[in-house]
């Protein structure tokens, strides 16, 4: 990881999604991070045995909110250069973006994806009125 100052903005890679960030706080081994964007929505299921849906808990996932501070692996982190995107529309294409992608192949684990999708949807973003 290249220095790092508090206050600036990182790109962190947490739990399968991507997220533009500030960087808040040093720990050691880890950083304390606000979320500022989603750039890649978290995938579903179980991410210790991608693909699979027999005989495993298929859970669902939601972004990281909007200026949530999560504890991330500093050998996660970099920084970010560039402008940081909007977090409600960061997230409505991220989200697109993967149900775009499960769509391509029809599987059980796309599908049960796409299922679950939805319902993170439901739950969570139906009031932030995308598209």
């Amino acid at each position: 990881m290249s220095q790092l100052n508090i206050g600036d903005f990182v790109l962190v890679e947490y739990n399968s999604a991507r997220y533009v960030g500030e960087y808040v706080e040093d720990r050691g081994n880890f950083a304390l991070v606000k979320v500022l964007a989603v750039l890649k929505h978290p995938e579903q299921g179980d991410l210790h045995k991608p693909g699979e849906v027999e005989g495993i808990a298929f859970f669902e996932r939601k972004a990281l909110a909007h200026r949530e501070l999560v504890n991330a692996r500093k050998r996660m982190i970099s920084p970010y250069e560039g402008k940081v995107p909007n977090y409600d529309e960061s997230l409505e294409t991220a989200f697109y973006e993967l149900k775009e992608r499960l769509k391509q192949e029809d599987t059980p684990f796309n599908k049960l994806s796409l299922q679950r999708l939805d319902d993170v949807y439901k739950h969570y973003y139906k009031d932030k009125h995308f598209k």
